[in-house]
Parts: C-alpha cells; sequence; structure tokens
C-alpha cells in the first residue's frame, strides 16, 4: 500500500520522546492524585482519628486517581508543555481537578453514600490536588528559563539597559529570560520618565528613575558590578530631539544606543534571535515620521492605468512600489537608465507577478515618443518624478537641467491633457521657493507650467488636474548629504559640511512617497480647483552639522577626535536655509 503521509518524519512512533514525556506526565499526575487524597485525609483527620480513614482510605484513593487519570486525558490536559507553562494552563488545571473531585462524590455516593468520609475531605482534597499539579510544572517552567539561577545563566550575556517600561520593554525581558541562545542579553535596569514609575520592578528589575539622571543610574549600575555594555530604547514613541539628545549622553558614557523593534516586529520574531537594531538616521528627525491615510491612497489607485516617470530613482522606485501594492490594473514604467529600469521591473516582478508591467526605456525630452507612449497606454493617472535634482550637477549642466526639469515636465503635462488623463503629480522641491540655484529655478519653472494648464479659467473641458507636491531633503536619496557621510565614515573621514549654520528640511522615502500618493488623493476631491500645490509639515530644520555629529556617533567615533569635519564653504546657488512657501503663496 503506498505511503498517505507527506512527510514520513511525523507517523506516529511509540518511541518518540514526546509519547515518552506524555507517559511520564500521566504517571506523574497519577502519582499526585493518589497522595493528595491521601494527605487530604491526614490533615483532616490528624493522627488521634487516623483510625477512621483506613475504612475508605484504600477505595477511595484507587477510585480518586482513576476518576482523576480519565478526566485529565478526556480534557486533553496533556497538550500543553511543561515548558511554556501559563494561566492558561493553570485554569485548565483547575478545570479538570473540579471536575475530578465531583465526579468522584457522585461515584462514592453511588457505591457507599459517602459513608464514614468527612466532607470536607473533598475540599482540602480539590486544594492540594490543585498545588501538587501546578507547582512541578511552573517550577519546571522557572528552571527553564533560569529564574532561579538568575547569576550562573547571565554570565555569558550582554548586560544592557532599558529606555521606556512599557509593553516592548515588558516582552523584550520576557524573551530574554527563556534562552540565552535565543536572547543574548540580560536587563539590568529600566529607566523610565514617568514619576510614578520609579521605584517599581518589572520581572524583579528595579526602574531607577529618569533620562535626566541617566549618568548617575550607569554609576549606580557600575558599583553593582553590571555596568550595561548597551542601552536599548524601548519606547518607540521617542523620536527626534530627545532621541539626539539620548545619544549625545549615551556617547559621553561611552555606551552605544540601540532601538528595539516595534511590537509587531517583536511579537513576529518571538522564539527567534532578538534583533536590536542601531538608531538609523530616521531616529534622529525633529518628529514623529507622519502616517498618512493609505486606505484612501489605495481606493484610488486601484482598478486605475498608473504611469511613473523616473521609475528607477530614489523616489520614482519606492513610487513604484507603493503603487504596485495599491492594486493598479496596469502600471507603466518610465525610465531613461536602463539598468535602473531592469531592477525596479524585476523587483515588481517578483514582488507582484499577477500586476500587468509594463516597462518603457525613454526620457522626458523626447516629445515625440512621450506622445506614442500616452497614446499606447492612455494612462489615469501619472506621478512625474523624473528630474535632475543634484544643485551642483544642475549648476554645471544648466541647458541639461532645463531641458529635463522645465521641457520635460511640459512634455509630461501637455500629453496628460492631449490624452485626457485625470491627474497628473508632478514632483517638485522646496529649492524652488525663491530660487537661488538652477535646479530650483528650472522646478520653479515647471511648477508655473503645471499651475498655468491647470488654472480654471484656461480650463473649459480638459478633465487634467496638476498637483505640485514639493519635498524637502530625503534621507538616503542618491545625491543626498546622508549617503555622501556613510562614504566618508567608511573612508575614516574628514566629513565635508559646507557651512556650520546651513539648515535643511528632512523627509524620509516613505513619508516623500506616501505625500505624493495623499496628494494626488486630495486633489482630486477639490472640485473646484484644477491646480493644487501639496507641502508636508517637516517640523523644524535640522542643522546639517549636527546630522554630521550624530552619523559619527552612530558609527560608535567621537567628532573630531577620530574623525574630522572640514567646513568647504557654500557652493554657487546654495542658500543657508530652505522655504516651503513663496511670499504670494
Amino acid at each position: 500500500m503506498p505511503n498517505t503521509n507527506p512527510n514520513p518524519s511525523e507517523r506516529i512512533n511509540p518511541s518518540r520522546p514526546f509519547f515518552n514525556r506524555n507517559l511520564i506526565a500521566v504517571a506523574h499526575d497519577a502519582c499526585m492524585a493518589a497522595a493528595s487524597f491521601v494527605a487530604s485525609a491526614y490533615l483532616r483527620l490528624g493522627d488521634d482519628q487516623w483510625h477512621i480513614a483506613q475504612q475508605y482510605l484504600p477505595m477511595g484513593t484507587l477510585v480518586f486517581t482513576l476518576t482523576c487519570v480519565c478526566v485529565f486525558i478526556c480534557m486533553r490536559l496533556y497538550r500543553g508543555l511543561w515548558r511554556y507553562a501559563s494561566i492558561q494552563d493553570m485554569l485548565s488545571i483547575t478545570r479538570a481537578v473540579s471536575l475530578s473531585v465531583l465526579l468522584f462524590a457522585i461515584i462514592m455516593f453511588a457505591i457507599n453514600r459517602l459513608e464514614g468520609m468527612p466532607r470536607s475531605v473533598l475540599f482540602i482534597n480539590w486544594l492540594v490536588l490543585l498545588f501538587l499539579l501546578a507547582g512541578p510544572r511552573f517550577i519546571y517552567r522557572a528552571i527553564k528559563d533560569r529564574t532561579l539561577s538568575w547569576s550562573a545563566s547571565q554570565a555569558s550575556r550582554i548586560p544592557v539597559l532599558l529606555i521606556g517600561a512599557g509593553h516592548e520593554a515588558e516582552y523584550f525581558i520576557r524573551n530574554t529570560m527563556h534562552d540565552k541562545s535565543v536572547a543574548p542579553f540580560f536587563v539590568v535596569g529600566i529607566v523610565d520618565d514617568d514619576p510614578a514609575q520609579k521605584g517599581r520592578t518589572i520581572y524583579r528589575i528595579p526602574i531607577y528613575g529618569g533620562t535626566d539622571i541617566l549618568d548617575i543610574i550607569v554609576r549606580k549600575l557600575e558599583r553593582k558590578g553590571i555596568r550595561p555594555q548597551k542601552i536599548i530604547l524601548t519606547d518607540n514613541a521617542i523620536a527626534g530631539p530627545r532621541v539626539r539628545n539620548l545619544l549625545e549622553k549615551t556617547d559621553s558614557l561611552g555606551i552605544p544606543l540601540a532601538r528595539l523593534p516595534s511590537m509587531g516586529d517583536l511579537r513576529h520574531s518571538f522564539g527567534e534571535q532578538v534583533e536590536v537594531r542601531p538608531i538609523a538616521v530616521e531616529d534622529l528627525l525633529g518628529r514623529p515620521q507622519n502616517v498618512l491615510d493609505r486606505e484612501s491612497m489605495q481606493k484610488f489607485v486601484e482598478g486605475r492605468k498608473v504611469l511613473v516617470t523616473g521609475a528607477g530613482g530614489t523616489i520614482g522606485g519606492e513610487l513604484v512600489r507603493q503603487i504596485a501594492s495599491y492594486k493598479p490594473s496596469e502600471l507603466v514604467l518610465l525610465e531613461l537608465s536602463e539598468f535602473n529600469l531592469y531592477q525596479i521591473e524585476r523587483e515588481i516582478r517578483g514582488a507582484h507577478p499577477e500586476l500587468p508591467l509594463h516597462t518603457v526605456l525613454s526620457d522626458v525630452r523626447d516629445a515625440r515618443h512621450i506622445d506614442v507612449v500616452f497614446r499606447k497606454f492612455k494612462p489615469d493617472l501619472v506621478f512625474h518624478a523624473a528630474a535632475i535634482k543634484h544643485v551642483p550637477m544642475a549648476e554645471h549642466n544648466i541647458e541639461e537641467a532645463i531641458l529635463t526639469n522645465v521641457f520635460g515636465t511640459r512634455h509630461v503635462a501637455e500629453a496628460c491633457e492631449k490624452h485626457s488623463a485625470a491627474g497628473m503629480v508632478m514632483i517638485s522641491t522646496d529649492k524652488a521657493v525663491n530660487p537661488t540655484n538652477v535646479m530650483g529655478a528650472t522646478k520653479r519653472l515647471a511648477e508655473s507650467y503645471c499651475q498655468a494648464l491647470g488654472d480654471i479659467r484656461h480650463k473649459k473641458t480638459s478633465k487634467t488636474k496638476y498637483i505640485t507636491v514639493r519635498f524637502g531633503n530625503v534621507l538616503g536619496s542618491t545625491g543626498s548629504v546622508v549617503p555622501l557621510f556613510s562614504e566618508q565614515l567608511c573612508k575614516g573621514g574628514p566629513i565635508t559640511v559646507t557651512h556650520p549654520d546651513m539648515t535643511r528640511y528632512f523627509m524620509t522615502v516613505r513619508e516623500a512617497v506616501e505625500l505624493v500618493l495623499q496628494a494626488a488623493t486630495l486633489g482630486a476631491t477639490l472640485e473646484d480647483r484644477q491646480e493644487c500645490i501639496f507641502v508636508l509639515d517637516m517640523g523644524q530644520p535640522v542643522r546639517i552639522l549636527d546630522l554630521a555629529l550624530q552619523m559619527i556617533r552612530l558609527a560608535g567615533l567621537k567628532p573630531y577626535d577620530d574623525i574630522k569635519i572640514i567646513y568647504t564653504g557654500l557652493r554657487p546657488g546654495e542658500k543657508l536655509y530652505e522655504e516651503l512657501f513663496h511670499f504670494s503663496e
């Protein structure tokens, strides 16, 4: 007969350890049931009246033991692992013991009407058996979790100090108590800014006080011989300036700062290696990251034909990834770089094989080809991300910047109107406000052209809405300071900063792309206007020098000592600070 089990290793085998463990557990509980009955009788009668128990003890012990074994097996008490005994297991034991005592009383009443047995023996037996069944299970778990051998189990682990006494901290501590091979840390203390938490404990780990006395707490732990080797930020609500302050404090103490994953990621990784990631540059924003209305974005994109220009760039690529997840009917990727187009196409086809995907190798400066693309695919939504955006590059290649940023935008915008696209979103920059460089000026011209096309006074028949989205600096995008600083750090420095007082608005790639999609969604609801400009609230601008200092500290190095900082002076067309709005807007 052929083997119908797809996995032979899962066939029932009486010699399997699991089967043996179940037999041991049943034998243990049977012994505990017999012992509890005898013990409860003795507790009730004592030495003086022990002779009374002889008339019911032998039969009662046998009947009670058999009753318990049958009930425990029928109630599947042996499905739970002692290694993970929990409150739910305690409730299951309570129900099983209660039913066993009740059935025993009914059986014995039917046999001899409980003759000679004090009724209080049943209640005492219930309590004793609960203790004898639950106690060994929780002691076994405590031994496995090493909570009964604290000092010995921590010898090879990394001592850490947590900041934040919330759910994440509790979950992290519980995880680290299970197995040092799973979580190579042990927590020596907790810091929390809530005064009400001071002096309390989580799993016997003390909460010392707030971050304002972090240095005092570290010295106190050092005197105890448990100086933390890492400080872990478990409170995910802490961001921006508070993270920067913490980074400076931990840097002065010579202890690296790390962040715990979000609660969802931590739960997902439970039972595996606990990943504690370093503080990322995104954590140093002067504000929490914005989360926009993704549900409305999906409703707006779903079932529509979408075209993305500059689809292989940092912004264009992330746009493509998010749009693909919102289930458009078709997605067209237009890109000038063959390699970038190949990379993003391979990624999207792998992630969304069911999505109709088209790739077009083209230049937005070629008006004829752009018209052919629109005539062929007839997109409903167009996201225009193709641009020359590097300020010094545009300064040295003025004609190319004008051809791409101005005329390229014009070709896409006119194709949208000609072929009745529902909307066009043009990605602009804060450098377009009162521009002092070629890149900003070309983007300002592109904005003005799209606004002119969308002016309601000239739009009697066109269905296209023109939406402009202004970005600040996108962290990690090509040409931005973060990759430059990272490269300079890898080479051992120096880090070059143009001016100590230069500031910029920063946003993450995710924020930038969600802003584009949210702008398109909101723009579609504005019936009285055909042109709109959207700007993300990016909080306070960040000093470039501060960003450089923080990146040096994140690398575990000391600014000016390990890594030099050189001021190179403002480049042609650069401003000390950027603006988000023109005075007339």
